[in-house]
């Protein structure tokens, strides 16, 4: 599936060299264009030992200047996802006038960053010349924390967007791909710059409950007040206030969410930044949560179900058509938590269905994350059980 500016495909099988000629050649056929700018590999661990030689396939018999991906257990490809035995997808792009640059980095250099300058010397692009990154990320052997709040201050507000690669759930292994390196280690960053911008979508899987409230007392991760009451005391009383049914659900699935830029009117879908809530105490009325909150920050409890993840997708798609009015779009990028699919939705292709129905016919490449990394307001960070998805748009 896709469009002539982009084409995803799956390889089902093992590796054969002679096949994988062929189908890399047939896949690059699909495309109208004259030249790919771009590919996105995703393959499935049981092609480690011979992921250098598959890349090799792909660049020489797609005519690839750049590829760049990384390991996953299950694939995106077009509006599947394909969660079992999941082969290879790949995803060929022509972006017209995009300046493109890829890096890979390491933990080293995520210790020794000390300032925005750090990463624009490192990657040699300046932020005037980018209009946002694509990464994929090892998450055993890099802190991808703390290179995304040393990344944000060298970038913000270009987003980043792509995901944690997952590998052999038995072992701590990964692959990141570039070009026909294989890494064990570490992250590739891919600038988008010149006439093509990215642009994001996070979907993190959650609905609003009950009302905006401003936290009075705040220490670290503990949130002591919220509106001059005790924390715990507004959390129950949300919580109180929904459907005996929607309770029954909620247990496990109960979120905050915390504004990321207090400048705005109102407060909708999308501008909250959702943290687990890691422990509730009713004797000391506080509640602890997976973020450092702010003194005087909006905050919105949140519930998460597969309703609310499917209404919230469906929700910031049909925005983000909107905003895009007559932009083209010339592809697609989909970073999806592990724990959505068939284990969320009880069906199957939910996320890449709803984005080809929304926002296609395009070339959607993408695999199921440990993490997802995605923008709220003006800047990137790591989410769960999110739908990351990056769209290659005409600037």
């Amino acid at each position: 599936m896709g469009n002539e500016h982009s084409t995803a495909a799956h390889w089902p099988g093992d590796f054969d060299e002679a096949d994988l000629q062929k189908w890399a050649e047939s896949v690059r056929h699909q495309l109208t264009a004259p030249q790919v700018s771009l590919g996105l590999v995703f393959m499935s661990p049981r092609f480690f030992p011979r992921a250098k030689q598959v890349l090799e396939i792909l660049r020489v018999h797609a005519r690839i200047p750049l590829l760049a991906g990384c390991s996953s257990q299950s694939l995106i490809v077009g509006e599947h996802e394909v969660e079992q035995n999941a082969g290879l997808s790949l995803g060929l792009y022509a972006l017209p006038g995009a300046e493109l640059k890829a890096v890979h980095f390491k933990q080293e250099q995520v210790e020794e960053a000390n300032g925005p300058g750090y990463w624009h010397l490192e990657t040699e692009v300046e932020p005037d010349h980018t209009n946002g990154w694509l990464v994929f990320i090892d998450p055993f052997h890099l802190d991808s924390e703390s290179w995304l709040k040393t990344w944000n201050e060298a970038y913000a507000p270009a987003p980043v967007l792509g995901g944690l690669a997952s590998g052999d759930s038995n072992e701590q292994a990964t692959q990141i791909y570039l070009n026909g390196e294989v890494y064990d280690e570490g992250g590739v960053a891919i600038s988008v710059g010149g006439d093509v911008r990215l642009m994001g979508v996070t979907s993190q899987g959650c609905t609003p409950i009950g009302d905006t409230w401003t936290l009075t007392k705040v220490e670290q991760n503990i949130i002591h007040q919220i509106g001059n009451r005790p924390a715990y005391e507004v959390l129950a009383e949300t919580f109180n206030q929904l459907t005996p049914e929607q309770q029954k659900g909620a247990r496990g699935n109960l979120f905050i969410g915390l504004v990321v830029n207090e400048y705005l009117e109102d407060f909708h879908r999308g501008d909250f930044l959702i943290r687990n809530l890691l422990g509730a105490d009713p004797r000391s009325g506080c509640i602890a949560v997976g973020a450092l909150p702010r003194l005087g920050q909006t905050v919105q409890f949140q519930r998460r179900s597969k309703e609310a993840a499917t209404e919230d997708m469906e929700e910031l798609l049909v925005r983000a058509r909107k905003q895009l009015g007559e932009t083209p779009i010339y592809g697609g990028c989909l970073c999806c938590c592990n724990g959505r699919g068939k284990n969320l939705f009880d069906c199957p292709d939910h996320d890449a269905h709803l984005v080809q129905q929304r926002l296609g016919p395009m070339g959607l490449a993408g695999f199921f994350c440990n993490g997802e990394i995605g923008p709220v307001g003006e800047k990137s960070f790591l989410h769960g059980y999110t739908a990351s998805l990056a769209l290659f748009v005409k600037k």
